[in-house]
């Protein structure tokens, strides 16, 4: 197995700041977005990262084609990564478990670990989360991102979760998209093709599953009144 990074994430929950410190000969992949700062002996290359269909599956997952490698090539280095949304940063140690990840959650991983993109189908089309999620394999670390603060749960039966909130989830996990118990037909009809209220993700079985404190549509349709309107000549 490979051996755990050196790191620190600051600033959280609002404002979270990864800080990865790599021994001599480490190496690291981050989103291209996310690096703020680093020593000046580490190495950046950018590029495709593990092939044409391995990196197209992580553009329809909401990230980018291309990933950054950091790699400390001239002794011992620091690499600070700052993600777009503002929010916090999770750590995940990948043994073997798959984990599924919400559109644009990555932020970085350490050698072995392995990001793709996996088919969602139907169930994204109606979650309104896209029909590719992002899929972590392998073994070693992840670093994942999210909007708000992190909330995780351990599932051992069921469990819903609104579909704007879902981060990141153990492949052990079973999910489907429904509405919720009680919900009459006019709101299920809404949920479904509009994405109103109601429409949730029904975890079962047993695993980890990672929750954020605020979503992004919320906000989106809260801010939507106060923008600038261009006066009509």
């Amino acid at each position: 197995m490979n051996a755990s990074l050196d790191y620190d994430i600051k600033y959280g929950p609002d404002f979270a700041m990864l800080s990865v410190r790599l021994k001599e000969g480490e190496t690291l992949q981050a989103e291209p977005s996310a690096m703020a700062s680093m020593d000046t002996t580490i190495e950046l290359k950018s590029g495709l990262k593990g092939g044409l269909l391995q990196s197209v599956g992580r553009a329809l997952g909401g990230e980018s084609l291309i990933v950054n490698t950091y790699r400390a090539r001239r002794g011992a280095g620091e690499v600070n990564l700052a993600p777009s949304t503002l929010g916090d940063i999770f750590h995940y140690r990948m043994q073997g478990t798959d984990l599924l990840l919400q559109r644009g959650g990555y932020v970085a991983s350490g050698e072995g670990v392995k990001v793709t993109g996996s088919w969602a189908g139907m169930k994204g089309f109606f979650s309104g989360e896209g029909l590719i999620l992002l899929k972590a394999s392998g073994e070693g670390d992840l670093f994942f991102g999210t909007y708000g603060a992190i909330v995780p749960v351990d599932v051992r039966d069921a469990y819903f979760v609104d579909t704007g909130y879902v981060v990141a989830f153990e492949s052990t996990l079973q999910y489907s998209i429904t509405t919720l118990p009680g919900l009459g037909v006019g709101g299920q009809v809404k949920s479904f093709f509009f994405g109103g209220e109601g429409l949730v993700c029904r975890f079962s079985g047993q695993g980890k599953l990672w929750i954020q404190t605020r979503a992004v549509n919320p906000f989106l349709t809260w801010v939507h009144p106060f923008r600038p309107q261009k006066s009509r000549n």
